[in-house]
């Protein structure tokens, strides 16, 4: 297997990309891998989208540098497992309540003897190529990024334990359900909020283990860089491209607007 995502954490100290909850096109990794990013993260949580269409994404990833990430609906085994038999090269996952889950959750990623992932060799996710049991396991064991996310009262109260479980790699809150569960639902810049964060940072770096988060807009990522945060990921497919779109639609509404522009229109 070629070099992974995280062996670029491990050597760079950061990685960037973008997460898609809509487009999940035959193109998508292309274009991901046009702008220098180095993952795609994809959404299965908040969207329709399913195991074939991701395997399909993965396959459109191999060979561009881009590394297939996908956040799973929930913590449970065939969601986990089955994620990385497609070729996902890490798995992130909601609501990590408890050092327990955390256990769990890295024992299904991971082949004995440090978890419980079964056996399944030259398919999807080694590239269908030959090769032995035992450098296999160690080659998905050096590539498999485990993402932990933070959004609930329970997950930061038991945050460090969460960090300090072996096969975990990155913890990354949620910003949005985070607030949600704090009773402060979108205030990012209360103190609460903000006390919060900065401990998910020194849970990781106590930990030797790495912060993420998913940065909407650009002062979002200067800020949280500036926290600490160093796997992040750029906007959402769908609200750049409303956003883009808006902006060419105003200024075509603009144009069409300026006095005359009827007339010149009929006379054309």
């Amino acid at each position: 297997m070629a070099s992974s995502l995280k062996a670029k954490l491990k050597r760079d100290g950061y990685a960037f990309g973008p997460m898609i909850f809509e487009f999940f096109s035959a193109g998508m990794p292309a274009i991901v891998a046009s702008t220098g990013a180095d993952f795609a993260l994809f959404d299965m949580e908040h969207t329709g989208l399913e195991f074939e269409t991701f395997k399909h994404l993965v396959s459109g990833c191999r060979g561009m540098g881009v590394a297939p990430l996908v956040r799973v609906p929930a913590g449970e085994y065939h969601f986990i497992a089955r994620a990385l038999d497609m070729g996902a090269h890490g798995v992130m996952v909601p609501m990590v309540g408890s050092r327990a889950q955390a256990e769990h959750i890295a024992a299904c990623a991971h082949y004995p003897p440090h978890g419980r992932r079964g056996a399944a060799f030259g398919f999807a996710h080694d590239d269908y190529m030959p090769g032995t049991p035992v450098e296999k396991m160690q080659a998905a064991r050096d590539r498999t990024l485990v993402i932990a996310q933070i959004e609930t009262t329970e997950g930061l109260d038991n945050v460090e334990a969460i960090a300090a479980t072996p096969g975990i790699d990155v913890v990354w809150p949620g910003h949005f359900d985070l607030t949600n569960f704090m009773g402060i639902p979108g205030q990012f810049q209360h103190p609460e909020y903000l006390a919060a964060i900065h401990r998910i940072v020194a849970a990781a770096r106590a930990n030797e283990k790495v912060a993420g988060f998913g940065a909407p807009d650009q002062t979002f990522a200067r800020d949280y860089w500036a926290y600490g945060f160093r796997i992040m990921s750029y906007g959402w497919d769908h609200g750049m491209y409303r956003d883009h779109l808006k902006a060419g639609i105003d200024t075509l509404k603009g144009l069409a607007a300026v006095p005359g522009a009827k007339e010149e229109r009929l006379r054309a």
